[in-house]
Parts: C-alpha cells; structure tokens; sequence
C-alpha cells in the first residue's frame, strides 16, 4: 500500500484513512455510483424484504459449514498443527495483492492443505484500482499460482470502507470486471466470488448485485460482523443475525446476476484488553469467555438459518480477536477449544429447528447415534430439569452429568441416543 493508504498490522486491515481532501475527491468522483447505491437501496431492500418470507431452505454440507481464516506467514507450522488439531475442512486464506513477493510462500503452504476445501479472498488496494493493467497483471499471476488448490476466489473486499481503497461499488464492479474477462478468458474452471460488502449496509450488496454491467457473481460473500450489538441474537433496526442472512439470501435470490452459495467469509468479537491489536475500540471488546460463547451461537444461529454454505470465522491466530493469541508463544484461548467442541459436534449433523421462548433457546440436530439437543441463553441464567440425570457435552469438551441444567450463555450439548 502508499501513502495515504496504510496496512495495520496489528490488527490485519488498513488504518483509517484520515487524508480528509482525498476521501472529498473520491466521493465528489463517485457522486454518480453513490447515488446508483442509494436508488438500488431504495429499490430493491424493500423487495428483498417482502421475499424473505418465500426463501427456502437450502441444503448445507455440514462437514464445510465450519469454515475458518488462516494466516499462511504466521507461525505455519504451528498453524498447520492447529488446523490438523481442529479437524477443520473449509480453509480460506487472504493474499494482498501489493505483495507479490508472499506469493510463493502462500502457494508453498496452501500444497500442504491438500484435501482442504480452500477459497482465497484477494485483497485490493488503491493501486490496483486505478491502474488497470496492474491489477490484470497481479490476478493474473495470483490465478496461475494458487488455481491448482483452490478454485473459489473472493474477488476484492470491504468495498464499502474507503480505508480499504474502492470509493464506490462502480469501482468495485471495474474491478471485478477485469477478474471476470480473465478467468473467462483463460481461467474457466474457477468461481468468482463477491461483492464482499461489510456490516449491515445492504445498499450497497443490492447495487452490486443488480449490476447493468454484465458483471456475474458465481456465489455471494458478506463480511457480516454484528461484534457492535453485543450478542449475536441482539438486534439491529430490528433485524437479529438470522434477519440479515434472511434479508441478504433474499437478495441473492431476486438477483439475476448472483447464484447461491452464501458464504460468510468474516466475523468476529474483539477481545478486551488487547489494544492495538483489537480491530475496534475498548468499547466493541469482549473478554475471551463472552466471545467464545457469542461466535458458537453466532454459527449456531447461521445455520439455524439454512441459507448459509460456510461461516469463516476470522481468524484463527490473531492477538486482538483470534481463537489463538501469538504474542507470546501459542497461547490457545477457550474459542479454539469452543470451535473444536462445535465443529466436531456439527459435522455430521443435520438441523431440524431452532426453538426460541424469549430469550432462551434450544437447537435440534439429527446425528447418526441420535438427536442433538443445544442449549442457551442470551440474558439470565435458567434451570431446565431432566426426568433422569444426563450426559452432557460442555461449549469447551468438558462432560458432566445432572438432571438439573443450568442454562448461560455458553452454550451446551446433549445428544441423546437412539435406542439400538
């Protein structure tokens, strides 16, 4: 990246771009795209909305349905330990363009995932905006290297953040125009992925997926965070985490440029006390126990959902947010233990409903020795009695028996068994 664009690598996203004369040029650039982005809001959420209720269930291959970002020039070898520890299928992996040099570090590292289920998310900046030909020149290079092990590429991300380079999603549609010709061109055989809007700005998702530009999208992402709610079943202008998969399926179904599947390719919750390491302020953190209980039900819910391919959960070594803090040493925190409790418990399992009596909740699952039952709460703890003491499964692995559970935030497992 140049000046005035800035890598963060504390964190692993830009700084802030604070030359405010450059942000007014942008915009004043783009007024034409901003003002198709605000039409395209006006138009098509609403739509979105009264379509929701039609969304039908879609199938979901629970062995990828945990997927997880990983770091290939941090710490590899003990990444490819956890990854092996974690039992995890879905990989995704981010290449910074402006980086050439890393390329061959990443592709040496992605040939040890073999059998992995891989998509690669290629990052922009501004450079590679502007000059066309660069930015040919850099997909073209990064398609050739990386297609042997992966033919799903997130082209560009955040393109709703002017930190992260694009000033309108008609930049972005450039963009991803050039990646298009190129793989129709020479790269038949791979999927291209977007639009990769952040947070809950869906006027910008309906913009891109309603393109007039030819621009086709092979499977949809979002980089849903909902970490500035609090918990995941909190609410936003009314809409919980389910609403905003709901609302953002229904667009990818009215679209006739976008096909399923939905990918989720980041979320997280910053971990407090880790500045500057923290993605956002000591405001949005949680402690270690609070976000390994929230990104358990943040999946849980996502499933709930059946609209959902994967969720990657970003990511799985990093000080500010990670399931592993690399400050000093390996250090793994409760998420890593949570995430491997859930994705084992999920891979064969397949759901059945999610049942909700104000704020607490019960999930059923069918798995091959039985039904999964998972229990939570988001608000006061409850006692849920059993006729007999149970076996039951807690967030991290542990195992205890009662007839007597207390339900908190952390979520529990119960799978009972079909009799033989």
């Amino acid at each position: 990246m140049k000046p005035p664009y800035a890598w963060d690598f504390h964190s692993d996203q830009p700084y802030q771009l604070k030359d405010r004369a450059l942000k007014r040029r942008l915009r004043k650039a783009q007024r034409g795209s901003l003002v198709k982005t605000a039409l395209s809001g006006l138009v098509w959420l609403p739509l979105a909305l009264l379509a929701m209720p039609f969304l039908r269930r879609r199938p979901v291959e629970s062995a990828h349905f945990t997927g997880l970002i990983i770091d290939p020039l941090r710490a590899p070898d003990a990444t490819l330990d956890a990854v092996a520890a974690l039992d995890v299928e879905a990989l995704l992996i981010r290449v910074k363009l402006w980086e050439p040099e890393a390329l061959e570090e990443i592709t040496a590292f992605a040939r040890k995932l073999e059998g992995k289920q891989l998509l690669f998310v290629l990052m922009q900046d501004r450079e590679h905006i502007e000059d066309e030909a660069l930015g040919r020149r850099s997909l073209e290079r990064t398609f050739s290297a990386l297609a042997p092990f992966g033919k799903r590429f997130q082209i560009g991300t955040t393109i709703n953040r002017a930190k992260w380079g694009f000033a309108s999603v008609n930049e972005y549609l450039e963009f991803f125009k050039t990646a298009q010709q190129l793989r129709d061109d020479h790269f038949p055989e791979l999927q291209l992925i977007g639009p990769g809007v952040i947070d809950f700005e869906y006027h910008f998702a309906a913009h891109a997926l309603f393109n007039l530009r030819g621009i086709r999208f092979d499977a949809v992402n979002a980089l849903l965070y909902v970490d500035r709610r609090g918990a995941p079943e909190n609410t936003q202008a009314g809409c919980d985490l389910p609403c905003k998969i709901n609302f953002l399926s229904s667009l990818v179904m009215l679209s006739p440029r976008a096909k399923y599947p939905l990918y989720l390719t980041e979320a997280n919750w910053p971990l407090t006390g880790t500045a500057p390491y923290a993605p956002t302020s000591e405001k949005e953190c949680v402690d270690e126990e609070t976000a390994a209980s929230y990104m358990v039900r943040y999946y849980l819910l996502a499933l709930a959902t059946q609209q959902v391919a994967t969720v990657y959960w970003h990511q799985l070594a990093a000080p500010g947010y990670g399931l592993v803090d690399t400050r000093e040493g390996w250090y793994e925190r409760p998420a890593f233990r949570a995430f491997k409790t859930m994705a084992s418990l999920l891979k064969e399992a397949r759901h059945i409903a999610l049942q909700q009596r104000r704020n607490r909740f019960e999930m059923l699952l069918q798995r091959p020795e039985g039904l999964l039952r998972i229990f939570w709460t988001n608000g006061t703890e409850y006692l849920q009695h059993f006729a007999e003491p149970r076996h039951f499964i807690g967030r991290d692995g542990g195992t205890f028996t009662t007839d007597a559970l207390t339900v908190s935030g952390a979520p529990v497992y119960l799978i009972e068994k079909d009799d033989a």
